[in-house]
């Protein structure tokens, strides 16, 4: 088992020794993403707490609708297309021949449209599947789904995770993992995304992972996540003898921060590396090193940004963000606001752009540094090999 983690910043020319690379853990705007994640982080602050309560009072006072965090939801910018372009032009910018994984939230819609396309037929079809277990739901990384099988599959996916079944999971995961050209990856496995007790998510996922790790074939360093918590995600592969690999995770507009690099020419090849020859090479891209809270600022304002160039009904934040009406039909914002954006947001959010521009985000930069900081691997990452450049970490 071998992992390799490059720098790009250190090493400019590591990439030109590989054929290809590989664009894994995307999202486009078929995710759907709870906003009841987003409500546990205001409400864990007094203060934001206490604003949180008065504006649910005020919009129950103005408009006769109590705020539903649990079933409403927001969705990513980028298209398909776009998602797709964004991540290949980054890996063409390296020389390489791109190949690009997009992985929506229990979805492949956006998958299926590209391969109607002539020039992107040969996109794999992959999703970040929920999969429950225990108090906890864990994200599992599913990549290239069958061929023509790929909607009985999502359909048995979504009946899994609604029995809400330990052994039902490893059952379908085992089933996948019998699939040769699929590629199984545990998304951001350390990430408490339900903010359960400490204690009672690391004992679901070591339950977890005694039952599923012999059918998981790689752990995800995330492009979006800390380098503290990828270090525990590193230290826990080398506990269960995992592979790790790249995941950028990027909801926004920003191309994923991590990339894998291989000799292989199509996705099929790749996957033999990581599954048969359990062997893996994580290139992390400048924007890796960026101080993170920058970039989640960025990310914030690529998702309530305008984009007049969209099609009708996608352009405004408020077009892509949903919340049940007065007959409980989730609908997007805009339908609830007969008079246009409230001023409450269209001050909010203008404040917020203003803080993002460019010379106020260059002072920020400058005085919060990024992590330039590696992350270090056990010598179990590196067995099998007598390598010992640079680019290997031990």
């Amino acid at each position: 088992m071998r992992s390799q983690l490059v720098y790009l910043s250190r090493d400019r020319d590591f990439p030109s020794s590989f054929r290809s690379a590989v664009s894994l853990h995307s999202h486009t705007n078929h995710s759907r993403e709870s906003l009841s994640f987003v409500a546990r982080i205001l409400r864990s602050k007094a203060p934001i707490r206490n604003w949180l309560d008065r504006r649910e009072r005020h919009c129950q006072n103005e408009t006769g609708l109590g705020l539903n965090f649990d079933r409403a939801y927001w969705t990513p910018p980028l298209t398909g297309n776009r998602a797709f372009a964004l991540e290949k032009n980054q890996i063409e910018s390296l020389g390489l021949r791109a190949i690009v994984s997009l992985s929506d939230h229990d979805n492949v819609e956006a998958s299926l449209q590209l391969r109607d396309l002539p020039e992107t037929s040969d996109v794999p079809v992959s999703v970040e599947w929920t999969a429950p277990f225990g108090r906890s739901k864990f994200h599992i990384g599913i990549h290239n789904l069958p061929g023509g099988e790929q909607k009985r599959w999502m359909a048995r996916l979504q009946a899994c995770t609604a029995l809400h079944d330990d052994f039902a999971v490893c059952e379908m995961l085992g089933e996948l993992n019998n699939l040769p050209a699929v590629l199984i990856v545990f998304n951001h496995p350390m990430w408490n995304l339900y903010s359960l007790p400490a204690e009672d998510f690391i004992l679901d996922l070591d339950r977890f992972l005694q039952n599923a790790n012999r059918f998981l074939h790689a752990f995800e360093l995330n492009g979006l996540r800390r380098r503290e918590e990828n270090q525990r995600v590193a230290d826990l592969a080398a506990r269960w003898n995992q592979v790790l690999i790249s995941g950028g995770d990027r909801h926004g507009c920003e191309p994923n921060a991590n990339l894998n690099l291989t000799r292989g020419e199509d996705f099929e090849e790749f996957i033999s590396e990581i599954r048969n020859e359990r062997r893996s090479t994580v290139l992390f891209m400048p924007q890796y090193e960026e101080p993170m809270t920058l970039r989640l600022y960025q990310n914030f304002l690529d998702i309530i940004g305008e984009y007049p160039d969209y099609p009708e009904g996608q352009r405004r934040w408020d077009e892509r963000t949903y919340h049940p009406n007065q007959t409980g039909d989730v609908v997007p914002l805009s339908n609830l606001w007969p008079n246009g954006t409230p001023n409450f947001f269209r001050k909010l959010f203008g404040a917020a752009f203003l803080m993002g521009h460019r010379q106020i985000r260059e002072t920020f930069r400058s005085l919060i540094p990024g992590d330039r900081n590696q992350l270090f691997l056990a010598s179990e990452h590196c067995s099998g090999t007598k390598d010992l450049s640079p680019a290997w970490y031990d």
